[in-house]
């Protein structure tokens, strides 16, 4: 590993870190993936990672190339103490609104854990279900706490391979590219072929 992602990570593990010194142990990181796009879920991903650990690339998965994703994806799995993800569908979204969608999404993640944390890191989300265990919001949290990025990697790569999924049962709106966001492609394809079940209806009204 470089001297300047060793940097980077260690300065990444300093609110993890803050915690440890209290004498907690677990710790879980929360994130969501797919709270803007036209199309598909909403995906919260949770996980508790050793307190020694340290894998080289994480990070806030929005400046992590898929490819890069799919790999740190794995090693996280492997190492990870425990992990889950929360699954709101469009159809509920739709029912109730987007936010209260990645709010149920988090605390069914939680439920999901086979380890119950000691505490909870979230990013940016406040007014959250998390079973009485005590929570911490950051904001920017997944470019600022290892654990929170280890679980915006989890969200991310567990919705792009629904997304992938779903563009062979709907290729007409590139799913596979443009993962249920409104690009151009996928804007002109609504104008063209109008949407499908796969569509948040309140978000294209």
């Amino acid at each position: 590993m470089k001297e300047k992602e060793e940097i980077r990570l260690n300065k990444l593990k300093q609110i993890d870190k803050g915690f440890y010194n209290q004498n907690i142990e677990y710790i879980a990181g929360i994130d969501e993936a797919g709270r803007g796009p036209l199309a598909g879920p909403v995906v919260v991903g949770c996980v508790i990672m050793p307190k020694d650990s340290f894998i080289e690339g994480v990070n806030d998965s929005k400046k992590i190339s898929e490819k890069k994703r799919e790999k740190i994806y794995e090693q996280i799995i492997n190492e990870a103490v425990c992990w889950s993800v929360g699954i709101v569908d469009q159809k509920e979204i739709d029912e109730i609104n987007i936010l209260n969608a990645t709010k149920k999404a988090l605390t069914v993640a939680i439920k999901e854990l086979k380890i119950k944390p000691e505490h909870i890191l979230v990013d940016a989300l406040t007014h959250i279900n998390t079973l009485e265990i005590p929570y911490t919001s950051i904001i920017k949290g997944d470019a600022t706490s290892y654990s929170i990025a280890a679980a915006s990697i989890i969200a991310k790569v567990t919705r792009d391979r629904i997304m992938l999924k779903w563009d062979k049962v709907y290729p007409l709106y590139g799913f596979a590219r443009n993962k249920g966001y409104g690009t151009a492609e996928h804007m002109m394809a609504i104008r063209k072929y109008g949407i499908c079940p796969l569509h948040r209806q309140s978000f294209i009204s």
